[in-house]
């Protein structure tokens, strides 16, 4: 079955079952609803016992379902009158990412997100949702417009990681991407970022600088991707499930580290499975964060940004080792 996860095999498995059974009951005169009845009590169960126990490597998969909703699909359901701009009006125009201008809630807003493909033809339009330096220069263009028009910024983060190839290196993709971070730590305009699948290494921190950062369940967000690190650790790509599990990139992790501001919970079994109610969980979230970072001035945005990010990764045996109280 396309898109079937490893650890969901019990639970398709049962509802396969449960179908034929279902089935049969209609095409031959023989009533097995008690059977029927009992299965499905038992599939209720072994859900609550699979999704409630995930495991990091199985949030990982679940990230990568080529099912799950992309930038486009929140924005289609999330937003009014979304106006996409392309370009960065230097080079290209990139569709790795894509952004423009919408409502939310009647508040215009800007709209910036990396953007993948759901099958074979439109991953190589996308470039797999790895952006080239040209896309991020598309995102800070359309960033610094909504500073200049006071519209707050919503990210949505979505990529294993920026385009890696020699053509954007000779464009400058790190200059692209060091850019970015040093604009979006001081606009005077509130910024939210949402994590709706991978978010991987610097392509993903590009669009990351933000007053909240918000992530999906099942949704991960890392300096690099789980075989990248076992193949650093153990020379060997295939511990990637052993690294997922150490390296503390997924959304309920980050929360308990204080990089996430706050974790969207996802339908059972991941967002692929029902679009529309998952935009109904995000779309509540960045209502209350909206109306939060509205209250504040443009001066108070800047400094809560910096502080955010300032607090990271402070320990308090850290401050006793170096003197300070």
């Amino acid at each position: 079955m396309v898109g079937e996860l490893e650890f969901e095999r019990p639970v398709i498995e049962l509802r396969k079952k449960i179908a034929e059974l279902k089935e049969f009951t209609q095409n031959a005169d023989v009533d097995l609803s008690a059977e029927i009845e009992k299965l499905e009590a038992r599939l209720g169960k072994l859900e609550k016992e699979i999704y409630e126990n995930m495991k990091p490597w199985d949030r990982v998969q679940i990230a990568r379902h080529p099912g799950r909703p992309t930038t486009l699909d929140y924005i289609s359901l999330l937003f009014t009158d979304f106006f996409e701009c392309h370009g960065d009006r230097t080079f290209a125009d990139d569709e790795a990412i894509v952004g423009g201008i919408a409502k939310f809630k009647g508040l215009p807003v800007t709209v910036i997100g990396h953007q993948r493909g759901k099958d074979t033809k439109e991953n190589i339009r996308r470039n797999f949702g790895m952006p080239h330096p040209e896309g991020y220069r598309k995102a800070l263009r359309l960033m610094k417009q909504a500073e200049k028009f006071r519209r707050p910024i919503i990210c949505f983060i979505d990529t294993k990681g920026a385009y890696p190839g020699k053509a954007a290196e000779e464009r400058g993709q790190s200059e692209a991407i060091a850019r970015n971070l040093f604009e979006m730590a001081s606009l005077k305009v509130p910024v939210i970022s949402i994590v709706i699948g991978e978010g991987g290494s610097g392509g993903a921190l590009a669009l990351g600088v933000g007053n909240q950062i918000h992530m999906l369940e099942n949704s991960t967000y890392s300096v690099i991707s789980p075989e990248g690190a076992a193949a650093i650790l153990w020379k060997d790509a295939t511990q990637a499930k052993r690294a997922a599990e150490s390296m503390r990139i997924t959304a309920p992790d980050l929360k308990d580290l204080g990089i996430v501001d706050e974790v969207i919970s996802e339908v059972k079994g991941g967002a692929h499975k029902d679009i529309k109610k998952q935009a109904l969980f995000i779309d509540e979230i960045l209502l209350q964060s909206l109306k939060k970072l509205k209250q504040l001035t443009e001066e108070e945005l800047i400094i809560q940004r910096y502080d955010k990010y300032k607090s990271i990764g402070e320990y308090s045996h850290l401050k006793e080792f170096i003197g300070v109280k």
